[in-house]
């Protein structure tokens, strides 16, 4: 029988990153993983996804954006085997490197699924292990809907969809969430016909700014996606030629016809698994295992990170709780107090944010707001990279000027908002952001600027008087 201080169950961004640096502090640390080390992010979601949406840019701007420069290219061709091989050595390389960062901080990695046996006791391969401390953090997974059961071929979860072995012809992607609309825009680059279902009004629905959201609807749009909103799917049947996915739009039927059929609708918590009852672990009707601000369950040597601990289920807020969990254990006072987690949408143009939207800030209390954009159309930087779509959104409360959110949709969007999750969780004004110098010509500067319009003096743009609602506008 194997005994550790710290066994970690689960090696994603939150589990590796909680054993490496559970064996930092001292402890005698294991990590299990039944799958791939990196988990779900490195492999098969976030860094595969973001390869193939690099290369569909890359395509699009080769096909219509390079001729404006007095680039000619000619007979550029897609060798798409080659392109998943180029996608699976990202994943592949980056899955090398948790394996040689755990090895090098002397962290066991077990081979397998864990099962607990009791609150002390797990056993994985038919062996048990104990520990004075486990870290439970397994994830979550694609949710399926009725009529349209996974096979990966053919009805695709984003995993299946990331493995796709060329480019399909008619692709009807059933949900208009951030992971539908990433792999419908580069699908829809590499000559893909594309419509997405979302039974929502709008694209993006309650995830990130509306406006934002706006953007990326008619850049969609203009790149030729269908876009059905208000649209339920309702069943799919196999045909020679492929299949017929009916949906239901304002009350009245249609049938679609697609070659692929890529269900992402969310993803739920794997807390089914694992058999936590054995433990006593809490979880809830949805499968979210009860954490307190150290991300304790309600056993006390039993800790939760990542998807499986809570909304949002984000990689980044994984790692974070990671490193703070070890340093619990480790007997520091930590507990997960973030004003902002940050979250990314790598569509095109990327839209990011940081804090609150306005209707989350009005929530809250703050109904005297400051709240302006800056354009990216404005922004030298921007007009040299022919990105000229989006804005940088800020909004702050009027009584003292704190910034309270920023929401951004435009180039780079995703390296952007790091500045701006920083001022919101240090408790930054908008003259911190409007004060700082911004390097020229850079996309950083419509950070300031953005601050500058929120305080009612942009000099980029030209802007009517401060409204009513606090909002500063430009034509």
């Amino acid at each position: 029988m194997q005994n550790f201080d710290v066994v970690v169950i689960g090696a994603g961004p939150g589990g590796y990153v909680a054993a490496i640096r559970a064996a930092q502090l001292g402890f005698k640390t294991a990590v299990i993983e039944r799958e791939f080390l990196g988990g779900v992010c490195l492999n098969v979601g976030c860094i595969p996804s973001k390869a193939m949406i690099t290369a569909g840019h890359h395509w699009h701007k080769a096909h219509h954006e390079f001729k404006n420069m007095g680039f000619n290219i000619k007979g550029i061709e897609l060798d798409f085997k080659k392109l998943l091989e180029w996608k699976n050595s990202v994943s592949s390389k980056m899955s090398s490197g948790v394996a040689q960062l755990l090895k090098g901080n002397q962290v066991t990695v077990i081979k397998g699924e864990a099962q607990f046996k009791n609150s002390k006791e797990i056993t994985v391969n038919g062996e048990t292990i104990q520990a004075q401390n486990f870290i439970v953090a397994t994830g979550s997974r694609p949710i399926e809907i009725p009529g349209f059961k996974f096979d990966e071929k053919d009805i695709l979860s984003s995993t299946g969809a990331l493995a796709l072995d060329h480019v399909p012809k008619r692709v009807v992607a059933i949900g208009g969430g951030y992971i539908g609309l990433e792999i419908s825009s580069y699908l829809r680059k590499f000559g893909a016909e594309v419509t997405v279902v979302e039974a929502q009004g709008n694209l993006l629905s309650g995830v990130v700014d509306p406006e934002c959201a706006q953007v990326v609807s008619r850049k969609l749009d203009k790149s030729g996606v269908k876009i059905l909103t208000n649209a339920k799917a309702k069943g799919q049947k196999k045909t020679k030629d492929g299949y017929d996915v009916t949906i239901e739009v304002n009350g009245k039927e249609e049938v679609l016809k697609a070659d692929k059929i890529i269900v992402t609708v969310g993803r739920r918590p794997n807390g089914d698994q694992m058999n936590l009852k054995a433990a006593g672990i809490q979880v809830d009707e949805r499968g979210f295992v009860k954490v307190d601000a150290q991300r304790r369950t309600n056993i006390r040597h039993i800790f939760a990170i990542g998807d499986i601990a809570g909304q949002p289920m984000l990689a980044h807020k994984a790692s974070h709780e990671g490193v703070l969990v070890a340093e619990v254990i480790k007997g520091q006072n930590r507990v997960y107090d973030v004003k902002t987690v940050p979250a990314v949408v790598f569509t095109d143009p990327e839209i990011a944010s940081a804090g609150l939207m306005e209707s989350e800030a009005r929530a809250k209390g703050f109904n005297d707001l400051l709240i302006a954009k800056f354009p990216f159309a404005a922004n030298g930087r921007a007009v040299s990279m022919q990105e000229t779509d989006g804005f940088v959104k800020m909004i702050a409360d009027k009584k003292n000027h704190i910034l309270l959110g920023v929401h951004i949709v435009g180039p780079e969007a995703s390296n952007l908002i790091s500045e701006a999750a920083l001022a919101i969780e240090m408790g930054a004004r908008l003259e911190d952001l409007a004060l700082t110098i911004h390097p020229h010509p850079t996309l950083g500067e419509t950070m300031m600027e953005a601050a500058e319009a929120t305080l009612g003096h942009a000099i980029h743009i030209i802007q009517r008087p401060l409204s009513t609602n606090g909002k500063n506008a430009h034509p």
